[in-house]
């Protein structure tokens, strides 16, 4: 099916209030420039390089969303331009990402990412340090970033009901997090494979990619 008509079979699914990253890493431009037409605009890219070359040649209303691991050093390229930084894992990350805003006078929403799945492999902070980072000193000098959200990624399992779990541990930190930070807006959590299930226990925004753009290239 065409990627416009893949992008409005998924959007008519979901709630008013569920934003709809659509993950863009390893397509081409054009494939990118398909989804636009049809109306969307977030985009999501894992790697800082190829997102910065998109961002140079694709139209400029386009919001690119950062969802893949960071490395510190590669936070200058992105940060004159980037909508949304999801994967955000750790104070030394917030101070880098802090300082390079600085340089271009913005203000860069974060997501703090959560390891709620029972893999090694993903990243994220646990509550406790959740709860450290949001009471620190450090955090309250930090005035150009915004935490606006959380994000978590469930275990990559078939079993629905532990990912149904785990999101709604999730949603629950979610919660709580938010008397300490009011301004929480976003949970992402959701991915092609088990969005429904995150929009159930509370998702915010969902990031799809092979059921809009088709098996990754």
């Amino acid at each position: 099916m065409p990627i416009k008509d893949n992008l409005k079979q998924i959007k008519e699914s979901l709630p008013p209030h569920v934003k709809l990253v659509a993950v863009s890493k390893t397509k081409p431009k054009e494939d990118i420039m398909e989804a636009y037409e049809a109306g969307q605009r977030l985009f999501g890219e894992n790697k800082i390089q190829e997102m910065t070359e998109k961002y140079g040649v694709l139209p400029k209303d386009i919001q690119w969303h950062m969802i893949g691991h960071i490395q510190r050093n590669k936070v200058k390229y992105m940060a004159e331009y980037v909508s949304l930084i999801h994967g955000v894992d750790s104070l030394k990350l917030l101070k880098e990402i802090n300082k390079q805003a600085k340089k271009h006078n913005r203000v860069i929403p974060c997501l703090l990412q959560i390891h709620i799945a029972e893999e090694d492999t993903k990243f994220g902070f646990d509550e406790n340090d959740l709860n450290e980072l949001i009471a620190s000193d450090d955090m309250h000098q930090l005035t150009n970033i915004k935490i606006v959200g959380l994000m978590g990624m469930a275990t990559f399992t078939n079993n629905s009901q532990q990912i149904k779990k785990e999101f709604k541990q999730l949603k629950g930190l979610f919660e709580k997090t938010r008397m300490s930070l009011p301004d929480l807006s976003e949970l992402s959590m959701g991915m092609s494979g088990d969005y429904e299930i995150a929009i159930e226990e509370g998702s915010t925004m969902i990031r799809v990619g092979s059921s809009i753009f088709g098996a990754r290239n």
